[in-house]
């Protein structure tokens, strides 16, 4: 109990200390970022940032844009359908997806759904590899996606117009615009996708119907500043999406699944001269109906709701310590055919302390402690750091507890909940090096995970999937990144990246791999531009997975594409673009008898004014 008091303690003492009252101000950054603490409170983490031509040339699914640019596997029921992360070697529900600094996962399933995801919505993605629960809550175990929205302030007006067409009668359309005036800034964004999906299985006669689907976002990010010292932030975001569901090879495909995501949040921040404060509140809201069969009237729905508060404040104790803390209040309400009105409300109070011991030597220590009303919640801490050795070497490294709730889908679904579930823990120890030989940039990192309860949805006797602690899992493996960007004189670059995985995630009753898991995944990208020319070539491999009866083969795909920018006058920029994807027309499996698709063609046309 004491280390709780001394927890509350230092949440109470970042609310009242009278130096973040100091009138001395200082004016903003003219770019606000959205989420400070992946920037600044991740020493010890790798973190990997995607944006700008890496999202662009990825279609318009979250999911392929981190297959092809991160360790983070994914099974994907199919193009367009339902897809979930295994991160190093975790389930779905242990990535968490940070959306503008709150934790996004469903109450409902513990996830997010990648290919309800478009990246072209985002300022950038960044992938924080290693245990967060610190910071950012409940399930993120394996790591973190971060999706921001950045608000930059300085005197700017510009447009994007993106539209793609493609095999399977598959077209994409996106508007965005980005507005500063040096006292508001905005965003905007809406974009439109589709597609019959109604691709030939390779080696048979067979096509993949009741593949078909539909997607629409609105996002909209306002800033205004108030005065020199403080601003107010606005993020919105909406999601539509209907399709049906694709079958297997040995069973059609009959159901259709429409879901809706509403997210908004709003946040006040005062910007100090030793300290900043933030609140912010958001809403959430999601809901889903599930036709068995799509044309019966007939259908099964759920929907929760989140309620969010939070007070933050980071404030400077002297050259050497900074101190950020927060208090965090969620309520949660539900309903569902399949799981009645549960709900639930936490609180959670976390403090951080970063020290700068030298120059070089720098680490953070943290202790978050949640207050449920469904369970007991264990403390959670961590310690990350990071060492410099010249300007060529740093030494990373991070020793974290996490935890994860059961969500209402683990306790109330009928059938297969389960209310005897006890939360998950997890223990992680991750080391990173990093070593930048111009122009190469080197990441390796190892790791090791051991979760208790581990909660896996697994067949009974009676052949229903239903939730079960499993008594102990064991994770370990070995990451491997390499990025070689350079310009050859002038008019041409080239961009190089490789990653690579080893990853063992065992039961350790019986030393069993975890199902779909693969010891090995690895993939490359190569970039190439020559004046108003552009190339690139991606290549994926996924090694065999365990399934339930037996073993997935492995395979490997690869994605190839060229852009050309056309002459045009004043400020109007126009690039062609062609995408061939599977360009081998490799048949592969990413989920037992669910064969992806096979070589197809997208083209694109993009406009900046």
């Amino acid at each position: 109990m004491k280390i709780v008091y001394f927890i509350i303690s230092l949440g109470l003492f970042s609310l009242i200390d009278l130096r973040a009252q100091e009138a001395a101000t200082h004016y903003l950054d003219e770019v606000v970022v959205s989420d400070t603490r992946i920037k600044h409170y991740a020493e010890g983490h790798k973190v990997t940032e995607l944006k700008d031509s890496t999202i662009q040339r990825n279609g318009v699914f979250l999911t392929s844009l981190l297959a092809f640019n991160s360790n983070i596997y994914f099974k994907e029921n199919g193009l367009g359908m339902v897809s979930s992360p295994a991160f190093r070697g975790t389930n779905a529900s242990h990535t968490a997806v940070v959306w503008n600094g709150i934790n996004i996962n469903s109450q409902l399933n513990g996830q997010v759904d990648f290919n309800t995801v478009n990246p072209l919505n985002y300022s950038s993605v960044a992938i924080r590899s290693g245990g967060g629960s610190v910071q950012f809550g409940t399930g993120a175990i394996g790591g973190s996606v971060h999706l921001n929205n950045d608000l930059r302030f300085e005197k700017h007006l510009e447009h994007q117009f993106f539209t793609g067409y493609g095999s399977f009668n598959t077209r994409s359309a996106n508007y965005s615009n980005s507005w500063g005036t040096g006292k508001w800034s905005s965003s905007f964004g809406v974009n439109y996708n589709s597609s019959d999906n109604d691709y030939r299985y390779l080696e048979t006669d067979e096509r993949n119907t009741n593949g078909e689907f539909e997607h629409f976002n609105i996002n909209f990010n306002v800033g205004y500043l108030l005065n020199e010292g403080q601003a107010l932030r606005l993020y919105h975001q909406s999601f539509v999406g209907d399709r049906n569901l694709s079958g297997t090879l040995v069973a059609p495909g009959l159901s259709r699944y429409k879901d809706n995501h509403y997210r908004t949040q709003l946040e006040w921040a005062v910007f100090g001269d030793k300290a900043i404060h933030k609140l912010k509140a958001a809403h959430l809201h999601d809901a889903f109906r599930y036709y068995e069969n799509k044309d019966s009237d007939s259908f099964s729905e759920g929907r929760v709701t989140t309620l969010l508060a939070r007070y933050s404040l980071d404030i400077e104790l002297s050259d050497s310590f900074r101190l950020s803390s927060f208090i965090e209040y969620n309520s949660f309400t539900s309903n569902g055919s399949n799981f009645g009105s549960p709900t639930r409300n936490d609180f959670a109070i976390t403090s951080i302390v970063k020290h700068r011991l030298t120059e070089k030597l720098r680490y953070n220590l943290s202790v978050r402690q949640d207050f449920s009303s469904d369970f007991s919640s264990p403390l959670v801490f961590a310690w990350d750091g990071s060492y410099d050795l010249g300007a060529i070497y740093r030494l990373q490294w991070n020793l974290s507890r996490n935890f994860r709730m059961p969500t209402f889908n683990d306790l109330y679904w009928r059938p297969g909940g389960n209310l005897e579930l006890q939360p998950e823990q997890s223990y992680q120890l991750d080391v990173g090096q990093q070593f930048w030989l111009h122009p190469f940039t080197i990441r390796l990192n190892g790791y090791y995970i051991t979760t208790e309860d581990m909660i896996r949805w697994l067949p009974n006797t009676e052949g229903i999937w239903s939730p079960v602690n499993v008594d102990e899992v064991r994770i370990y493996g070995a990451e491997v990144e390499i990025g070689v960007k350079k310009a050859l004189g002038k008019k041409q670059e080239i961009d190089f990246k490789t990653n690579y995985a080893y990853t063992v995630s065992e039961d350790k009753a019986t030393d069993e791999q975890l199902i779909y898991v693969p010891f090995h995944r690895g993939n490359a990208s190569l970039a190439y531009r020559f004046g108003k020319f552009g190339a690139f070539y991606q290549h994926l491999y996924n090694g065999p997975v365990s399934i339930i009866g037996g073993e997935l083969d492995g395979y490997q795909v690869a994605n190839a594409g060229v852009t050309y920018s056309l002459k045009t006058q004043g400020k109007l920029q126009c690039r062609l673009g062609l995408t061939i994807n599977n360009v081998f027309n490799t048949y592969y499996e990413n989920i037992a008898l669910r064969p992806m698709p096979n070589r197809n063609v997208q083209t694109q046309l993009i406009l900046n004014f």
